[in-house]
């Protein structure tokens, strides 16, 4: 029986055949306009990192790089579209902890899987949530929102910016934590769900600080409390939510940007390479450190096993607050 060897060059050529291919389609992309999908509202605080990097990639590569927001249904509209997309690099996704570790806990069916038809790029940054209230609101310290609260059981009510967003699930693990029992408002986004609680038709909010620093500085909202694990350099007095007694309740938000699954590896580290490098200039880190946040810009790896442990620890609270498959 004749015998058949292909030669060594040949069979290390075609195991290199789609490396080159894929070094290829990095070299030349982009070549067109790219879409950053955000699944927010415009102002969010995720809007508006998305456009600060959707200027720079802009600046770097010499094409448009534009925001489309899709907000609404917890971010399922927008993110269903990028799932949808084709994965060519030219659809991103600003991402959030909603969006990627949530709503697959809270909603019996979802038009996309998060960890299979997404591939994280780099987490974009760490966001501080605040808790913030109406100033018309008597109360000056979060012990004195939790006695109030107890003592109107039912008639305090919060905002969010939709269910299962994290600004529900930060105040379901407070009211959790603190004995507290308030009525949830739901909204379509940061924006107007903050907007409730300056007009007083909420009383309280988990806010990310970016989207709420100009009305803490305008008056329109007051600050109760940092809910990360240090105070934050812009409001050094306030305390944060263990220093008020409540030591096991830690919300910090993220953002993150990721594609449609199966686009280019090459691709995907040519994004987060430039997204990286923007985020980590001096500029830019004092432009989020007034707002509170911190850019991060790591690695597609780092960014996977960050959404895991994310997803791991709020499926517990969503359990607990007895909000699993409600929706």
């Amino acid at each position: 029986m004749q015998s058949y060897r292909i030669p060594v060059r040949l069979a290390l050529a075609a195991a290199l055949a789609p490396c080159a291919a894929q070094i290829c389609v990095a070299q030349d992309y982009p070549a067109r306009a790219i879409r950053i999908i955000v699944s927010q509202a415009p102002g969010s605080s995720v809007d508006i990192l998305g456009r600060l990097i959707a200027a720079r990639l802009t600046e770097a590569w010499g094409q448009q790089a534009v925001v489309e927001n899709r907000p609404g249904a917890n971010a399922i509209i927008g993110m269903e579209l990028a799932a949808k997309s084709k994965p060519d690099g030219y659809t991103l996704a600003m991402v959030v902890p909603s969006a990627m570790t949530v709503n697959q806990y809270i909603y019996k069916k979802l038009p996309y899987d998060p960890l299979r038809d997404f591939a994280p790029v780099t987490q974009s940054s760490v966001i501080t949530f605040v808790l913030v209230v109406n100033p018309s609101l008597p109360v000056k310290s979060v012990k004195e929102l939790v006695a109030l609260g107890k003592a109107r059981p039912d008639q305090l009510s919060y905002s969010s910016a939709g269910i299962g967003n994290l600004s529900h699930l930060a105040a379901e693990l407070f009211g959790l934590n603190a004995g507290l029992k308030a009525v949830h408002v739901p909204n379509k986004g940061d924006t107007p769900a903050l907007l409730d609680v300056m007009t007083g038709q909420t009383a309280y909010m988990f806010s990310t600080m970016p989207i709420a620093v100009p009305h803490l500085q305008s008056g329109r909202l007051r600050l109760l409390a940092v809910c990360g694990t240090a105070r934050t350099p812009g409001f050094p007095a306030v305390p944060t939510l263990g220093e008020a007694g409540l030591r096991n309740v830690v919300i910090q938000g993220w953002t993150g940007v990721a594609a449609p699954a199966g686009t280019p590896a090459a691709i995907i580290a040519k994004v987060q390479k430039e997204v990286a490098r923007h985020l980590l200039m001096a500029d830019v880190k004092e432009q989020l450190a007034k707002q509170g946040a911190e850019p991060v810009g790591s690695t597609p790896e780092e960014f996977s096993a960050l959404i895991h442990a994310e997803a791991e620890k709020w499926s517990q609270v969503i359990k607990r607050a007895g909000l699993a498959n409600t929706q």
